[in-house]
């Protein structure tokens, strides 16, 4: 009976509960407000240095002489040539993207199997070449891989073959020398998904009978494959753009996207043509982005911490 005759002062009260909430979301706008002020100027630079440079080579590639024109994007049609470079650009990346996954898998595993403090050194030397140029690197293959070099002077000496191989200005030698200089970004995601990785999910997975082959392949492999698909993604689209690798290693028999834009811009200036080639490739890119998000999940591909 009590509690049917309390007076209305001693319930709850919905205005006091309206209060709140409109409180609570004029904090939650005042905090969205502050929070776009702070990044406003990351967003300015990167419109700045970004967006208005591509979108300027994005209008070029559309203009011939003093006209609109889609002469530039038609003549990729007419020769042969443009097809071939891009096929030889997305062949020789996926190559090097493979390499790098097979020779960083095993390595990162055995990383992440290291004390720490062992570990810790190995990291460093994995870092090390980032401490030196591209450009030097580069030059240190030239050197090893022509005919007179230590590379085919060794194979000479331990009677593995019988005349010098020409492993420089081919397509052997760009893909070496790029594989040298990727390799890291893919052992370090890896490392990292890999150090995350809960290995009591191994012995539960043998304590239910699993062999070691079969719990690796059926539990580490796919708790890993974040890390390795990051990897993979980063070498892969950071070999397009390659140019002083391609340039110095290829020797003039391997042409890449980048080189044929140099051309363009250097030999020819022609802006037009240059634009119009750096514009398919970012679409072309964009579509693998696209494709491997619908497949693979990138916005999953890191490591949990």
């Amino acid at each position: 009976m009590a509690s049917i005759l309390q007076t209305p002062s001693s319930l709850p009260s919905s205005d006091g509960a309206g209060l709140n909430t409109a409180a609570l979301a004029r904090a939650s706008r005042k905090r969205r407000w502050l929070m776009a002020m702070l990044a406003a100027p990351a967003l300015l630079l990167v419109g700045v240095l970004l967006v208005l440079p591509v979108g300027w080579l994005f209008g070029l590639s559309f203009v011939k002489g003093d006209a609109a024109s889609l002469a530039h994007y038609e003549r990729m049609f007419e020769y042969g040539s443009y097809a071939r470079i891009f096929r030889t650009t997305f062949e020789l990346s996926a190559i090097v993207t493979l390499i790098c996954v097979l020779l960083g898998y095993p390595v990162a595993y055995l990383l992440a199997q290291l004390p720490a403090r062992v570990a810790s050194v190995a990291l460093a030397l994995v870092i090390i070449p980032f401490w030196t140029s591209v450009l030097v690197r580069t030059y240190a293959w030239l050197v090893l891989l022509q005919q007179q070099g230590l590379i085919n002077q060794a194979l000479l000496k331990i009677g593995f073959i019988d005349a010098p191989v020409s492993l420089v200005y081919s397509y052997t030698g760009t893909a070496i020398g790029m594989v040298h200089i990727m390799l890291p970004f893919m052992i370090l995601p890896l490392y990292s998904a890999i150090k995350a990785f809960d290995w009591d999910l191994m012995l539960a997975a043998s304590s239910l009978g699993a062999s070691p082959a079969s719990a690796f392949f059926r539990v580490f492999v796919p708790l890993s494959a974040p890390g390795l698909v990051a990897g993979a993604l980063l070498v892969f689209i950071v070999s397009l753009g390659f140019y002083v690798t391609p340039q110095m290693l290829g020797g003039g028999n391997v042409i890449m996207v980048s080189m044929k834009i140099a051309s363009n811009v250097s030999t020819y200036f022609d802006w037009g043509a240059a634009s119009a080639l750096g514009v398919v490739l970012l679409s072309l890119v964009a579509l693998c982005l696209y494709v491997a998000q619908r497949f693979v999940a990138i916005d999953r591909a890191t490591p949990a911490q």
